[in-house]
């Protein structure tokens, strides 16, 4: 088809009317024409965030050990717990993440079951990475080896530790090999806490059996400087001085 010039139509009233010219489909190429490329599209601005770099100190893994460490008997729902089964596999994923540098262990414990405290203490102690430890409040009875466990140790100026030797309650086998047991045990906790820490063995013993600062029970209270005197902690001091530490660890 061609593209036709004005053309009129006469009207009813006689007149003429010229109308434009109408551009119609044609098959034929139009001559000189230019052809206008499509204009890229516009571009969003970057939005996402430049890529965040990590500590450059090192990256610290926090464990709370806190209220009474449940063994394998399941406590009553209103005693606050930590219980071992939570805490071994955070210790294990520790060790094998390669993106941890250091692991800090914050305690503020009653004590508990002596062979969770010891599975949790050995877990520390041989964890593979630098390890310090920080007293808040109190570390009771097994809460002693936590905190030892550490390559290096804190205490919180009022926080407490109470030793004494291991009990049980409820009903017991009154013969020699159930005493004997007892004693292996105790000798088990003293071991590590000796090999992990200043203290000596007849010094911790001492502490162990003193009679006359328990109302109901024989052991030892020591308040903030004084585990640090007796050689079980290292140092007093808050979060600050535990995490400047763990970085100088981290940094050796």
């Amino acid at each position: 088809m061609k593209n036709y010039n004005n053309f009129a139509i006469p009207a009813y009233n006689g007149t003429v009317r010229t109308f434009p010219r109408l551009a119609v489909a044609s098959d034929e190429e139009p001559e000189n024409q230019d052809v206008a490329e499509p204009a890229d599209p516009p571009q969003p601005e970057a939005t996402m965030p430049p890529p965040r770099e990590g500590n450059p100190r090192g990256t610290i893994q926090f464990l709370t050990i806190v209220g009474q460490v449940e063994g394998h008997v399941v406590l009553p729902p209103t005693n606050k717990a930590t219980k071992y089964e939570h805490v071994i596999p955070q210790l294990v994923m520790c060790a094998e993440n390669t993106e941890v540098d250091g692991l800090l262990i914050l305690l503020n414990t009653m004590g508990g079951d002596v062979e969770a405290g010891l599975a949790l203490s050995e877990l520390i102690a041989h964890l593979g990475k630098p390890t310090v430890s920080l007293v808040l409040g109190g570390g009771h009875s097994i809460g002693v080896p936590l905190a030892v466990a550490a390559n290096y140790s804190f205490i919180a100026p009022s926080a407490t530790m109470t030793i004494h030797p291991i009990r049980m309650n409820g009903t017991i086998v009154g013969a020699p090999q159930t005493y004997d047991y007892f004693q292996k045990t105790q000798e088990r906790v003293e071991d590590f806490i000796t090999a992990h820490s200043r203290i000596s063995n007849e010094r911790l013993k001492k502490l162990m059996m003193d009679a006359t600062q328990l109302a109901q029970d024989v052991g030892t209270i020591l308040i903030g400087e004084e585990a640090v005197q007796e050689g079980l902690i290292d140092s007093v001091g808050g979060l600050h001085d535990a995490m400047e530490k763990l970085y100088g660890l981290i940094g050796k």
